[in-house]
């Protein structure tokens, strides 16, 4: 972050509990003051009440930057609890751009790869036609969409693989599997980036800091891919994860070489998930000068810190 004296900012933040809510209510203090609301305060699955909160904390609180957190991200449930993830994912995030642009805010919002289909091994551009496989790409396109339609000061944010130290995720299932079992089968034909929830929420500040949220015709506005640098396939992550416990000390009994890489095919889910996962982030990239450190380093960075 720059050296100069931060902005202070009004910042209401919506998700707080969640994995990336949690590190962005940290994050986010270095901006000014922080009115972070957990689920349980307002509940994207409710959208009148929802309404009702969101129209009373935002008159009193009156915000300059609304940081959207909130998701219903269960992908596979998704597919049979479509009303809901569309609610939570579409709907309610339509009402929160309304208000949003009723008292001027920024509205920041995290999207996902899992708009595109995953075809082909080119990263995926913010320009790129999506075409999501699921019932979850779906609905987190159609917030993307609404966000678009209703504040016309957004930062969306597509992400991929996200991993952190609170809340459920990838890297602590490999390190509870591995510390019950000798082996493991994990898929190894789906490409991505995992991606830190401290990454997210120090480039989602970083961005910030160098934006007026009094401005009303900043060109940087708009939808911007934010990954970690590099990429990885979902066995070689598993095996990187275990790799890194293991030199920490930590118990397991399945060993990096005891994880079998298997198709998607050999591993059925309800919800189809996008093959390439790659995310071209030139244009945050050139347009912000950030840095995205590699995806290792965020794994490692979460390995110590549950060490």
């Amino acid at each position: 972050m720059s050296s100069a004296t931060p902005p202070r900012y009004r910042v209401l933040l919506l998700g707080a509990n969640g994995q990336l809510g949690f590190t962005l209510g940290s994050a986010l203090k270095a901006l000014g003051e922080v009115k972070a609301l957990n689920r349980g305060e307002a509940d994207f699955s409710n959208a009148f009440a929802l309404r009702e909160t969101l129209l009373l904390v935002i008159k009193k609180f009156q915000p300059h930057v609304i940081v959207n957190a909130a998701a219903y991200t269960a992908v596979d449930k998704a597919q049979t609890e479509q009303t809901i993830a569309l609610q939570v994912n579409a709907q309610s995030v339509g009402i929160l751009a309304e208000l949003a642009q009723s008292v001027n805010a920024v509205l920041v919002h995290y999207s996902t790869d899992y708009v595109f289909d995953g075809a082909g091994d080119r990263p995926w551009l913010e320009s790129d036609q999506t075409n999501p496989l699921s019932v979850y790409g779906q609905s987190k396109w159609l917030g993307e969409c609404a966000v678009r339609q209703h504040c016309c000061k957004h930062l969306i944010f597509r992400t991929s693989w996200v991993v952190g130290v609170h809340g459920n995720n990838f890297l602590k299932t490999m390190l509870r599997l591995a510390s019950e079992r000798d082996g493991l089968r994990v898929v190894a034909d789906q490409v991505g980036a995992p991606t830190s929830s401290d990454v997210l929420a120090k480039v989602t500040v970083n961005l910030l800091h160098t934006m007026s949220p009094a401005a009303k015709d900043d060109a940087r506005f708009g939808t911007y891919h934010l990954a970690a640098s590099g990429e990885t396939t979902w066995h070689a992550y598993a095996q990187y994860v275990i790799a890194g416990a293991l030199k920490r000390g930590a118990h397991v009994t399945c060993k990096p070489e005891s994880i079998e890489p298997i198709p998607t095919h050999a591993y059925p889910l309800p919800a189809p998930r996008p093959a390439n996962s790659r995310l071209n982030t030139e244009k945050i990239r050139s347009t912000f000068g950030v840095e995205l450190p590699a995806w290792q380093l965020g794994v490692d960075a979460i390995l110590d810190a549950l060490n």
